[in-house]
């Protein structure tokens, strides 16, 4: 049974920082791209940050890129996602997820993943 989990969400002042991190079970997890996403109410889920199985391969969102750094450990089936200077632009709930593909590919659309976390709620005030 695969699952990830996430933690490391909460409440932040706009400019501070968080770390996320996503810890993976039941699965092969060097064998995974890894995505962060987030989704804000009303709004649609859209990646925010994706790394290859290898971790040698990364994506950032443009609004994003610079203040967000998504990192993965094999040895502990764990990705994370570091965010600074967060805006309240940036509250929403993160989403991990996981994608079985080739070592150095990443995946960017929801529907290429085959499984994903609960959740964590993201709030920036300004």
């Amino acid at each position: 049974q695969v699952q990830l989990v996430e933690s490391g969400g909460g409440l932040v002042q706009a400019g501070g920082s968080l770390r996320l991190s996503c810890a993976a079970s039941g699965l092969t997890f060097s064998r995974y791209a890894m995505g962060w996403f987030r989704q804000a109410p009303g709004k649609e889920r859209n990646v925010v940050a994706a790394i290859s199985g290898s971790g040698g391969s990364t994506y950032y969102a443009e609004s994003v890129k610079g203040r967000f750094t998504i990192s993965r450990d094999n040895a502990k089936n764990t990705v994370y996602l570091r965010m600074n200077s967060l805006k309240p632009a940036d509250a929403a709930v993160y989403y991990c997820a996981a994608s079985r593909r080739p070592s150095q590919d990443y995946a960017l659309h929801p529907n290429e993943y085959d499984y994903w976390g609960q959740g964590t709620q993201v709030t920036v005030s300004s």
